[in-house]
């Protein structure tokens, strides 16, 4: 795998013993404007991030073996399909201060079952302990389930950029290569799902990257997918890290 060099971003691989909240995954630490940030893949589309002494969810899903996991001071959430809006688990994640945040689909399907929510739109941007928060769209340009019937549609669900100090963090959700997601800038890190048939295949998404050139990616929420020909395709991009993670219960 390349190395890179970047004036403000350093990722340096840790071994599973460090993580002592998720023993069985490996976690990274990026040095941000503002302290580290820990990152967590855990499965599928979920991930944990831990910054200046809170704890970030994204899209948490039951089907991961979330013992031991601390609960969340925010967790976001991209959609309402059951494998990203797990109602259930928000409840056990959720602490009496946890705020929740997702589009407003989300808010309007939770309807307060698991407490209070904030909603964001596409395009919208709101900050939550410290942590701005930008709605960037997801959704399907030609694939659903007939013509007119994308998977997807466009405004529903929210990929999202939290910024944690310079550092931008970009989770795509379940998206194809669309044109918001090709004009993204200044990324640091991107989490880039790959789960035909419902979203891109790993070349569409590997095409994607390389138009906004984050510079690490990580391939998420791909189900069986080659992940290692995902990497491959971006050989040739200059500035791009892939970095490749054995995600629970995935192939």
């Amino acid at each position: 795998m390349r190395a890179i060099t970047v004036s403000v971003l350093l990722l340096t691989s840790l071994p599973l013993a460090f993580a002592a909240a998720a023993p069985n995954h490996q976690a990274d630490v990026v040095e941000t404007s503002k302290g580290p940030l820990k990152i967590t893949p855990l499965f599928h589309g979920s991930v944990m991030l831990e910054f200046d002494g809170k704890v970030i969810h994204v899209d948490p899903w039951s089907q991961a073996d979330y013992t031991g996991i601390p609960k969340a001071d925010l967790i976001v959430i991209t959609h309402t399909h059951a494998d990203h809006m797990d109602a259930a688990l928000l409840k056990t994640l959720r602490k009496e201060s946890t705020i929740l945040v997702g589009p407003p689909a989300v808010t309007d399907t939770l309807n307060g079952t698991v407490g209070d929510t904030d909603a964001i739109s596409n395009g919208e941007k709101k900050s939550f302990l410290g942590i701005e928060i930008e709605g960037v769209p997801m959704y399907n340009l030609k694939l659903g389930s007939g013509p007119g019937k994308p998977f997807h549609h466009k405004g529903i669900g929210n990929g999202y950029i939290l910024a944690f100090g310079d550092t931008r963090v970009y989770f795509s959700g379940d998206t194809e290569c669309v044109p918001e997601m090709k004009a993204l800038t200044n990324i640091s890190v991107a989490f880039v799902a790959m789960n035909p048939p419902r979203i891109m295949p790993p070349p569409e998404a590997a095409a994607c990257v390389a138009a906004f050139r984050p510079k690490i990616v990580y391939p998420y929420h791909y189900r069986g997918q080659n992940t290692q020909e995902f990497a491959d395709a971006l050989k040739s991009t200059p500035g791009v890290e892939v970095r490749l993670r054995k995600l629970e219960g995935e192939p």
